[in-house]
């Protein structure tokens, strides 16, 4: 993958790992207990903020990043369960964040609304090139971790579906459930009602597709969520992906975006990082946070060493 650079970074250094909160934005960090100790270096002392949405999985893949460049002599400012876009992208365009594990396809959609582009590669080119002057997309993880529909087993056999489509034989009254934040958003009921003629009531479940709209739906409160595809959950529940012909969803790889501060000595390390990190991979470490409740930091710690990114 080609390494997209708009400016040059400065050279940075390290010290220890930071555990603040993100003033007027972020929740208090849940890593305090977890924080991993960097090895002295010398340099000029600049330190690399790092961010995660309020959402477990881009929490570990930021420790991903930090514990890497925190290897590599780094001073790393952890700030992390920021929100979601709404409220973090306004920190990075400023330069308050320095590094952030994103995806492709919907942060194509914040910054450019309505894109043509569906597929992989054509998302993430249209992303760097939508990207603010001082924002550097840096290289795409082969990890996909998308947005899609999900139903379960009992309600996908009882109206016979397989694709977003087939919701349109449901003969009782469809409500969607998620964040509530997708209401607005164009793969919420009305990208739904745009692309596939269907629509849905919408109840708002502030947990990311978890346990709480897990259980709506199981109970029946709701009958559509909205599930990211790398979520453990999906296969120990038996839930039904609807397959999306229309292309609702955009592709959506993990990818890092990074400010003007992450030099391009930062930025290889990161995109080695995102280049060990696949679908299957990023599954068993959503799976270690949600069945095993590991900590975000000891998961990414036992990763990277796994995969030999500490040496």
């Amino acid at each position: 993958m080609t390494r997209n650079i708009r400016r040059a970074g400065i050279a940075l250094a390290a010290l220890t790992a930071g555990g603040l909160v993100l003033a007027g934005c972020a929740s208090a960090d849940p890593l305090a207990e977890g924080e991993t100790a960097a090895p002295a270096a010398g340099g000029d002392g600049t330190t690399l903020v790092v961010g995660s949405q309020d959402y477990y999985s881009s929490e570990i893949i930021a420790e991903l990043y930090a514990q890497a460049l925190e290897a590599d002599g780094y001073t790393i400012d952890r700030q992390l369960r920021i929100g979601q876009r709404e409220v973090y992208m306004p920190e990075i365009e400023s330069g308050a964040i320095d590094l952030f594990p994103e995806y492709t396809g919907p942060l194509l959609q914040y910054w450019s609304p309505e894109p043509e582009e569906r597929l992989s590669d054509e998302v993430y080119d249209a992303l760097v090139e939508a990207a603010p002057e001082g924002l550097t997309i840096l290289d795409q993880a082969p990890a996909t971790d998308q947005d899609s529909y999900v139903v379960t087993r009992e309600f996908a056999e009882q109206y016979d579906l397989t694709t977003v489509a087939d919701l349109a034989n449901v003969d009782v009254p469809l409500t969607m459930g998620a964040n509530s934040e997708a209401e607005s958003r164009p793969n919420g009921p009305m990208g739904l009602s745009e692309f596939y003629g269907i629509d849905v009531a919408f109840t708002p479940i502030e947990d990311g597709g978890g346990p709480l709209t897990i259980r709506a739906l199981q109970d029946g409160d709701i009958q559509l969520a909205i599930v990211y595809t790398a979520d453990p959950t999906i296969a120990e529940n038996d839930l039904v992906v609807l397959e999306d012909p229309e292309g609702l969803f955009l592709s959506s790889n993990v990818v890092p975006i990074a400010s003007d501060k992450v030099d391009a000595e930062a930025q290889a390390t990161v995109n080695e990082v995102s280049a060990a990190l696949t679908s299957e991979a990023l599954i068993e470490l959503n799976r270690r946070s949600t069945v095993e409740e590991s900590p975000a930091a000891d998961i990414a710690a036992a990763w990277l060493e796994e995969e030999g990114l500490l040496d």
